[in-house]
């Protein structure tokens, strides 16, 4: 892979390794927590689904298209941010990001409408591409020698335990004190985390010439695309089940709506589990773990379609389908990093800017076959279909590479 070390030529890379002894875990803390804030307000609307749209005076799948704005946010902030903030230092790059996603939050509990409330999860969704994007890159510069995969892991983490810790308790919060509270306790993790990022997290500049300029010319690699496209498409098999779990699980699986949270957990836990895994399957090949991962997903969300009437048996399934879906995002990160060349800030960002394409295209999709009267199992069909499609992308990936194995590191 790719150099990741931000540091420019002739820079404090002498004392580099004192800050690394000092710095590098509790940096490393402070950036997972922000991951941990955005995987909670990300995830947490979808449990409370059905909440927000009787607050809102919406049908259910209307109020899916709020999950769709956040998405949009994400795939417009990542390239843009990314331009934008190429020259600035990144420490003071993610206080900004933590910032703007703190506001986007506040507006979104205190948004009175429809309207207002798509806007609010739009402006929310801007910083959070970018933010793992530089995250990634800076945990990796402060890692010791051969642990620079492992660090971004770790920052990756954060978003992982939101799912087993703060997605199920937000929604739990949300479901007794009202949707708003979970948007409430984001807005407050978002400001915990810029806290501990100007406490913790070094001064770690731009990289020495960088421009948004030569951003942009990550989009000039052909490989670059087709990761993307792999992720917007394959990935949105998860979302297409996910967004509407709440219903499913009550409508389908005959279970109380105090069961939710539970599959939530489950989700969590798997996303947790997965993220490991995913770092373990890097070690023996990337692509392998990619071609793997989007040939499983088909089947487990096909599966989940089969067992969703049977309640509790489909909780095992959504395990499953977040474990093999975080070895996707773990491993899609980390091919971008490599197949990005010197558009390092750009191509990090753009990972979850293709993971939020999927998020809305999946959650557009399983809200079409509802609304067209299919139900919600149909949901888990279409995403079998888009894990499959995501599949054959990487197949036209892997076909190019065997042609001109210099020109990219399918590792």
């Amino acid at each position: 892979m790719t150099c990741l070390d931000a540091s420019p030529p002739g820079s404090d890379r002498a004392d580099r390794p004192a800050a690394r002894t000092v710095h590098f875990g509790w940096a490393v803390l402070a950036l997972a927590m922000g991951g941990f804030a955005i995987g909670t307000t990300e995830f947490v609307t979808m449990g409370l689904l059905p909440e927000i749209a009787d607050g809102i005076d919406v049908s259910i799948p209307t109020a899916g298209h709020v999950i769709s704005a956040y998405a949009v946010g994400v795939v417009v902030g990542a390239p843009v941010l990314a331009y934008v903030g190429a020259k600035l230092p990144r420490r003071a790059l993610l206080i900004a990001l933590m910032a703007a996603f703190a506001v986007g939050n506040l507006l979104s509990a205190v948004a009175p409408t429809y309207t207002s409330l798509t806007v609010a999860r739009f402006l929310a969704g801007l910083p959070h591409g970018a933010y793992f994007g530089v995250a990634s890159l800076v945990a990796a510069s402060l890692a010791p020698a051969g642990r620079k995969g492992r660090a971004v892991a770790l920052v990756m983490l954060g978003l992982s335990i939101a799912n087993v810790v703060g997605v199920p308790a937000a929604t739990w919060l949300g479901q007794n004190l009202g949707w708003r509270a979970a948007y409430w306790v984001v807005a407050a993790l978002g400001v915990l985390t810029l806290s501990l990022v100007a406490a913790y997290v070094p001064s770690v500049p731009a990289e020495q010439g960088s421009s948004g300029r030569r951003e942009l010319r990550a989009f000039t690699h052909v490989q670059v695309w087709l990761t993307l496209l792999a992720g917007a498409v394959g990935f949105g098999g998860l979302f297409a089940v996910y967004s509407y779990i709440s219903p499913t699980i009550t409508e389908v699986g005959g279970l109380a709506a105090s069961t939710v949270p539970w599959f939530l957990l489950a989700f969590g836990l798997g996303m947790t589990f997965g993220t490991w895994l995913a770092g373990e399957l890097a070690d023996w090949s990337v692509f392998g773990s990619l071609l793997g991962a989007a040939l499983g997903m088909a089947l487990v969300l096909a599966l989940f379609g089969v067992v969703a009437p049977a309640g509790w048996w489909a909780l095992p399934v959504l395990f499953a389908i977040t474990a093999i879906g975080s070895v996707l995002v773990v491993n899609l990160q980390l091919r971008l990093m490599t197949v990005a060349g010197e558009a390092q800030t750009l191509g990090a960002a753009m990972n979850h800017a293709s993971l939020n394409v999927a998020n809305a295209l999946g959650a557009w999709l399983g809200g079409l076959v509802i609304a067209a009267g299919w139900g919600y199992r149909a949901p888990a069909w279409v995403g079998a279909g888009l894990s499959l499609l995501g599949f054959g992308v990487l197949l036209v990936s892997l076909r190019l590479h065997r042609r001109a194995p210099a020109s990219v590191d399918a590792a």
